[in-house]
């Protein structure tokens, strides 16, 4: 396999496990991977992809941008990556809804053995209708689907969310409103 396609199907694995894989588009996994940056560095014989400079990564209605990304690559898969940003942000249409799910912090990162992803530094998920999720450190565990929040002891940071009134949330049943 040729570098270019083994870091096209690299960042391929790396999109199918982001944040809000369960609730993205199942047509968003058929769409071509876009990624832009000022400037990339791939060492494929340590397995460290680095992108700097305004790095957008999209697939679909998936769109992953920062200012800086690694990829770490062990026996052809990926170990993980790490997004940095001010902030880095995540947007991506969830299956069936009119709005889209958003993500972001200072740092993302994914460890693709725990299946799991982190934000960290003023993390953030939040939706249009109302749904806002922040902390210092969100921890979304994929396979089992929870959620950690909260910071550190040291810095005293709290869990803030937002739910909107009930009349304002659209059942799954329900049909939108005129």
């Amino acid at each position: 396999m040729l570098p270019a396609e083994r870091l096209a199907c690299c960042l391929a694995g790396l999109l199918l496990c982001l944040p809000l894989q369960a609730l993205s588009l199942d047509a968003d996994r058929d769409q071509p991977i876009h990624l832009e940056s000022d400037r990339a560095s791939i060492d494929e014989k340590r397995g460290i992809n680095i992108f700097t400079g305004n790095v957008h990564l999209s697939q679909g209605t998936m769109n992953l941008r920062g200012e800086r990304m690694i990829v770490y690559i062990a026996d052809g898969s990926i170990e993980r990556a790490e997004i940095d940003g001010s902030p880095a942000t995540f947007v991506q249409r969830p299956e069936g809804e009119d709005s889209d799910m958003h993500a972001s912090a200072t740092r993302m990162e994914y460890y693709a053995a725990d299946e799991r992803i982190v934000l960290l530094g003023e993390a953030r998920v939040w939706d249009m209708q109302g749904y806002d999720f922040r902390s210092e450190r969100i921890d979304y565990h994929l396979l089992r689907n929870t959620v950690d929040a909260g910071s550190s002891e040291d810095t005293g940071g709290r869990v803030h969310i937002t739910l909107p009134p009930k009349r304002n949330r659209q059942e799954p049943d329900e049909e939108p409103a005129p």
